[in-house]
């Protein structure tokens, strides 16, 4: 059964209408509505059945679904060079920021060293996705024992006027706040990102448990109006 065959064969209708107004920068009629574990799952069988390399060749997509499977696949290959050779032919078609959350490659744990040049090159893209996904991988990767302050200072140097990006970047700075206060808390201080993105940042900041009180309020104190 071919790929959209089978994505048409599990459709949840009602699932496509709840799903579809989460990602309202896309056509309606490219979202076949299908759950992200049945998704995964078909991902991980293409992988076994050695179906992968095809469908990873097939680009650009014309569902929603098939840009998912595709970013599950890479997340799952085993071998860094491969994930980043896939990753630079899949990323420009990436349109929406739940494909972009949804690349979580598994390799990149164990090749940090590597990664960062990566991620410096993705942020500096003029691709609004691609921008997102080198902001997740700073976020994901580079906020415990491999963060440098100056991860922080590149970070809030992005300008855009793309919500996508703005949002990553407001999202990035409140998991620092979370994980490295004292460092992040600075560019705060300092009024280094711009206006929605700071006071986004510090919402976000204030929503997370992870948060403490007395950093909260803090915080607060330092949102512009």
């Amino acid at each position: 059964m071919r790929v959209t065959e089978y994505l048409f064969s599990v459709q949840d209708l009602k699932y496509r209408d709840f799903n579809a107004k989460l990602i309202p920068n896309i056509e309606k009629d490219t979202v076949i509505g299908v759950r992200t574990p049945l998704l995964r799952s078909y991902a991980k069988e293409m992988i076994k059945n050695g179906d992968a390399s095809e469908f990873l060749a097939e680009l650009p997509h014309k569902y929603f679904e098939e840009n998912q499977i595709h970013a599950f696949i890479i997340s799952e290959l085993k071998d860094y060079d491969d994930v980043i050779s896939e990753l630079e032919r899949f990323l420009p078609y990436i349109d929406n920021w739940a494909t972009c959350d949804q690349l979580v490659p598994k390799v990149f744990k164990k090749n940090t060293d590597k990664l960062v040049d990566m991620a410096t090159e993705w942020i500096n893209s003029d691709r609004i996705y691609t921008i997102r996904f080198g902001i997740d991988v700073f976020m994901r990767y580079f906020l415990d024992d491999k963060f440098s302050e100056e991860y922080l200072y590149l970070i809030a140097s992005i300008r855009s006027d793309e919500y996508y990006v703005n949002m990553m970047i407001a999202w990035y700075f409140a998991t620092a706040l979370a994980k490295q206060y004292s460092s992040a808390v600075v560019c705060i201080e300092e009024y280094r990102l711009e206006k929605w993105v700071h006071n986004k940042t510090i919402q976000k900041a204030c929503e997370s448990y992870r948060v403490t009180d007395d950093h909260k309020a803090y915080l607060k104190s330092l949102k512009i109006k």
